[in-house]
């Protein structure tokens, strides 16, 4: 009798310690399953497609030329500045005080112009910059939605203002993007522009 009785215990010990070993498999295999597709985060590099995309790199170029001619007229007075340090530092001393005194107001003056100069040109810079980046941002939009859309993405971020810290490579859209903006950009170079319509010929004279 009391052999029977051991021998269920055990085999209760062995079915509750196999339920277990059921239960914790099931528990994990719940936690590791894939999450619905709904719930996917991906992210695109903004920055990214500023600097490889086709409309990206010719809006860059035109920056660039901007920025050049910015530098042209500080390079121009600079060298004013220069020239009249160098007249000051040379010939102060055989002027008179009120000369030199009109000297050192004028440069001081140039002085003063050069950095309003530069301030306003690297304002004038950034705000063209920020421009730049806005109309790509409302450019490519619809072109994220869309790529979000048919990758079964619930959210994209944008890596730069969301201060992403880790993301796993297949997360990353910015790829996808460039090669649509790129396409979206060369329909639009190819799209024949809209021709006026052919004036009305005038009607005949009444005899």
């Amino acid at each position: 009798m009391k052999g029977r009785m051991w021998i269920g215990i055990a085999v209760l010990l062995t079915a509750g310690a196999l339920g277990g070993t059921w239960w914790t498999v099931a528990t994990t295999s719940a936690q590791t399953a894939p999450a619905p597709a709904a719930s996917r985060v991906g992210f695109v590099d903004i920055q990214r497609v500023l600097a490889r995309s086709s409309a990206g790199v010719a809006a860059r170029e035109q920056l660039e030329k901007e920025k050049a001619a910015m530098q042209k007229q500080v390079d121009g007075q600079r060298g004013e500045l220069e020239k009249l340090r160098d007249e000051l530092e040379k010939k102060g001393q055989l002027l008179s005080a009120d000369a030199r005194r009109e000297k050192q107001e004028l440069l001081e003056r140039k002085v003063r112009d050069a950095r309003r100069l530069v301030d306003d040109l690297q304002g004038t810079l950034q705000k063209k910059e920020e421009a730049l980046l806005a109309k790509v941002l409302q450019d490519v939009s619809g072109l994220i939605q869309k790529v979000g859309k048919e990758k079964g993405y619930g959210l994209v971020l944008e890596r730069q203002r969301s201060s992403i810290l880790y993301a796993a490579p297949e997360t990353d859209l910015t790829e996808d993007i460039i090669r649509a903006y790129d396409d979206e950009t060369k329909k639009a170079a190819a799209a024949p522009a809209a021709t006026p319509a052919p004036a009305a010929a005038p009607a005949p004279a009444k005899k």
